[in-house]
Parts: C-alpha cells; structure tokens; sequence
C-alpha cells in the first residue's frame, strides 16, 4: 500500500484478512512517523492499492484525534 502526503510518500506491507469480508491489513506501530504527516499533511492524503482507484482522503480533523487516541 503506498501513502502519500504533502511531506513524503511511504510504501506500507500490507495482509489480507482471513475473515469473511475481504479486506487489506496495513499494521503500524503507534508512533510510525507517516501517522504523523498524516495528521499534519497541508492537504488531502491518498492510499492506493494496486487494482484499486486510489482513495483520496480530506485533512479532516477526525484523523488526528484517532492517531492521538491510538497513542494515548
């Protein structure tokens, strides 16, 4: 999975699930120093998958506070 912000680009493993929903794992210690150009990005940020449009994701508030929560 490749996540891009307004400070740098980062290549993350990823898994798929084992359960019945098919979905894409990305595991990162709580203080990966992407969460925080995430949380502090001067616009949107994007996630792509390959097979899949890339998403990208407004720099709303939300995304911080749950990075912080994760931390705390």
């Amino acid at each position: 999975m490749i996540v891009r912000t307004s400070f740098a680009v980062a290549q993350w493993p990823t898994a798929a699930s084992t359960g019945t929903t098919p979905e894409t794992i990305a595991t990162r210690a709580s203080m990966d120093a992407t969460l925080d150009q995430i949380a502090y990005s001067r616009g949107r940020f994007s996630v792509e998958l390959p097979g899949l449009a890339p998403l990208t994701v407004p720099p709303w508030a939300e995304v911080g506070r749950v990075i912080e929560d994760c931390r705390n």
